[in-house]
């Protein structure tokens, strides 16, 4: 919080939150928001773009909206997806919500690609006043694939992972497994997985610049079978096992 109260100014005009997050699957509490909202209260001119798109998919308490937060609603920018909710991503349908800039959205959206399919519009309709049962079982689904995996992940030398709030990713620290199988970075652990293992995961450069002092990261997702995480833990665990020093 004091990094971010540092970096706003009256120049900063869009602050963008994603809660719960791609690829860490963080999730920020309520009153991490109120402090958010704390900070950015006093620059009339600076909105907050709300990416909400894992909304559904919150494992461990309720989700929280900073939108939701006294005095935020008029300046936030809540974007959602049926993409996520509904297993919809190949229909391409998400919006976005906020009563002063709707009448902008619409000019722009209407300019760069007209509009979404209208069977792809009246299956979201249908999606969301439908009885919401068949995600909230996802949800569930999801949330023992997370404790399946942050549980197989620790139980390999190498591996740190903290339990994620949201999404369906986990961000295992792998700083030790680096120096136990003499790999450099996270980006040739990535690799050498993929091609001695055949697991497929993604570097953490892979989502920007990493962070000085937090050492090597990767990104699973959980959004597969029981059996292919069982899988793949085992031929990580096999990997290790070969290849430590």
């Amino acid at each position: 919080m004091d990094d971010l109260a540092r970096k706003v100014n009256s120049k900063t005009r869009l602050l963008i939150l994603c809660s719960p997050g791609n690829p860490t699957g963080n999730l920020l509490s309520r009153a991490e928001l109120e402090e958010i909202a704390r900070i950015v209260a006093p620059h009339e001119n600076l909105w907050v773009y709300s990416d909400e798109v894992y909304s559904a998919l919150v494992y461990d308490g309720e989700f929280q909206s900073i939108a939701a937060i006294p005095g935020m609603r008029e300046r936030t920018i809540i974007a959602d997806s049926a993409s996520k909710t509904y297993s919809m991503t190949g229909w391409r349908i998400g919006y976005a919500a906020n009563a002063a800039l709707a009448p902008v959205f619409t000019r722009w959206v209407t300019n760069t690609d007209s509009c979404p399919p209208h069977p792809n519009q009246w299956a979201v309709v249908e999606a969301l006043d439908a009885s919401q049962a068949p995600s909230e079982h996802m949800r569930d689904v999801f949330r023992e694939r997370r404790d399946r995996i942050v549980k197989g992940l620790n139980a390999i030398p190498g591996f740190t992972c903290l339990k994620p709030g949201g999404a369906f990713y986990v961000w295992p620290n792998v700083t030790d497994a680096c120096q136990r199988v003499g790999a450099q970075s996270s980006e040739e652990l990535r690799k050498r997985l993929l091609h001695e293992a055949g697991v497929a995961v993604l570097a953490d450069i892979h989502f920007g610049t990493p962070v000085a002092g937090e050492g090597q990261h990767i990104r699973f997702s959980y959004a597969s079978s029981f059996e292919a995480i069982d899988e793949g833990l085992s031929r990580i665990a096999a990997f290790m096992k070969r290849n430590t020093r």
